[in-house]
C-alpha cells in the first residue's frame, strides 16, 4: 500500500514538474516614466504579434504568465512606451524585467541566462545607434566644412566601434541564441551589419555552435538558409566580376532615361542608397568632395547613384536639398528594384567601382580607400 502511495505521489510530482517546465512567468516594475500598459510580443521567423497586455499597478508592477513554452528559448519582446526589450525565454523560466526612468537604457533582467546575456549586447548596441543618429542630425545643420569633416570622422569611428563590439560578442557567445540575435541587428541604413560576403564565416561559426547546444531551435534553420544565400551570392558576385557589370537603364529626377553603359570610358561609382532613411547624408557629403576633385580628371570620374526609395517626393527632395551633382536615378520600386537583384544589394549603403574598360575593380569602397583608387584609375 505504501509503495503504491509513493508511486502515485511520485507520478503526480513528475506530471506537475512537466507542466511547470512549459510555463514562463514574467514580472517586474517600471517606474519613473509615464508607462501605464506593457505588452508582450511573440516573435517568430515570419512575424511578430502582441499576445498579452498588462496594466501597471500603483507601484509600477506587472505580471505575465505563459503556458506551453518549449524547452529551447524563443524570442519575445516586452513593449513599453514604443520601445522593445528582447527576451529569449524557455519553459520553466521565472524572469524579472524592471526599469527606472528610460526603459531601454536602464532595464535589468534576471532569471533567464539567454535574456540576461542579450541585455548586455542590446543596450550597448542601442546606445551606439542613438549616437549615430545624433551625429547625422548635427550634419544636417548649418556647420562649417571643418565641423562637418569632424562629424564624418566621428560617424565612421563609431560605426566601426559598434561593429567590433558586435563581432566580439558574437565570437565570445557563439553557442548562445543571443549571438544569432546579434548577427541580425542593423544600424541606420544597413540591411544587416554583418552582410558582407566575407562575413559568412561568422554565420557558420555561430550555426555550428548553436546546432550542438540547441539542435531543435527554430532559428537554426533560418541561420542555415542565410548561410546558403550568402554562399550563393559570393558565387554570383564572382561571375559578375568575370563577365563585366550588368547594365542598368533608369530615370533621373526629370524623367530622363540614363543607361549605366553610356558612361563607358569614365571611372564610374555605381552607388546604392535610400533618401528615406536619412543616414546616407554623411557619405553623400564626403562623396561630393571626392567628386569635385576627380570629375574633371584626365579620365573623368562619374557617379551613377541608384535610389532604392519608393517615394518620388522624398528622393527628389533629398537630391535637390543636398545638391547632388552626379547622376541620380531610380525606378521607385525600393528593394524590389531589378538593380538590387542584378547587383545582389544586401545592405545600404553599397557600391561598385567600375574602371574605364568596364571592369568592376572594387566593392563597398569609401573615404580614403576610394580616393587612393581614383588616384590610380583617373590618370
Amino acid at each position: 500500500m505504501n509503495k503504491l502511495f509513493f508511486l502515485v505521489i511520485s507520478t503526480a510530482v513528475l506530471l506537475l514538474s512537466s507542466c511547470q517546465s512549459s510555463t514562463v512567468k514574467i514580472s517586474g516594475r517600471f517606474v519613473g516614466n509615464e508607462t501605464k500598459n506593457i505588452y508582450l510580443e511573440q516573435v517568430s521567423t515570419l512575424k511578430q504579434s502582441i499576445i498579452d497586455t498588462a496594466t501597471l499597478d500603483n507601484n509600477g508592477s506587472y505580471r505575465f504568465e505563459l503556458s506551453g513554452v518549449g524547452k529551447t528559448p524563443s524570442l519575445y519582446n516586452l513593449v513599453c512606451e514604443g520601445e522593445r526589450i528582447p527576451l529569449l525565454l524557455a519553459g520553466g523560466d521565472k524572469v524579472n524585467v524592471s526599469s527606472m526612468g528610460s526603459v531601454l537604457r536602464n532595464y535589468t533582467v534576471a532569471g533567464s541566462e539567454e535574456s540576461e546575456l542579450l541585455r548586455t549586447f542590446y543596450q550597448n548596441f542601442a546606445a551606439g545607434a542613438r549616437k549615430l543618429d545624433d551625429i547625422v542630425a548635427k550634419v544636417r545643420t548649418n556647420i562649417t566644412k571643418e565641423e562637418r569633416d569632424e562629424l564624418i570622422k566621428d560617424y565612421s569611428d563609431e560605426y566601426y566601434r559598434i561593429r567590433q563590439d558586435q563581432l566580439r560578442f558574437i565570437i565570445e557567445h557563439k553557442a548562445n541564441l543571443a549571438a544569432i540575435y546579434a548577427l541580425y541587428q542593423r544600424l541606420p541604413g544597413d540591411t544587416h551589419l554583418f552582410s558582407d560576403d566575407s562575413d559568412v564565416v561568422y554565420f557558420r561559426t555561430v550555426a555550428e555552435a548553436v546546432k550542438e547546444r540547441y539542435p531543435e531551435s527554430q532559428y537554426l534553420l533560418s541561420l542555415q538558409s542565410e548561410i546558403a544565400r550568402m554562399e550563393a551570392r559570393i558565387s554570383l558576385t564572382d561571375k559578375i566580376t568575370e563577365a563585366g557589370y550588368p547594365d542598368l537603364e533608369m530615370n533621373d529626377i526629370y524623367g530622363k532615361k540614363i543607361r549605366l553603359s553610356s558612361l563607358t570610358g569614365k571611372v564610374v561609382l555605381l552607388d546604392f542608397w535610400m533618401a528615406e532613411t536619412g543616414t546616407n547624408n554623411v557619405l553623400n557629403a564626403e562623396l561630393k568632395d571626392i567628386y569635385e576633385k576627380y570629375s574633371k580628371a584626365d579620365t573623368p570620374f562619374e557617379v551613377y547613384q541608384v535610389s532604392l526609395d519608393t517615394s518620388k517626393a522624398a528622393w527628389i527632395t533629398a537630391v535637390q536639398e543636398q545638391q547632388l551633382p552626379w547622376i541620380s536615378v531610380s525606378d521607385l520600386r525600393g528593394r524590389a528594384s531589378t538593380a538590387v537583384g542584378f547587383y545582389n544589394v544586401q545592405r545600404l549603403p553599397s557600391n561598385y567601382l567600375i574602371d574605364k574598360e568596364g571592369s568592376i575593380v572594387a566593392k563597398d569602397i569609401y573615404g580614403d580607400r576610394l580616393k587612393q583608387k581614383l588616384e590610380e584609375l583617373t590618370r
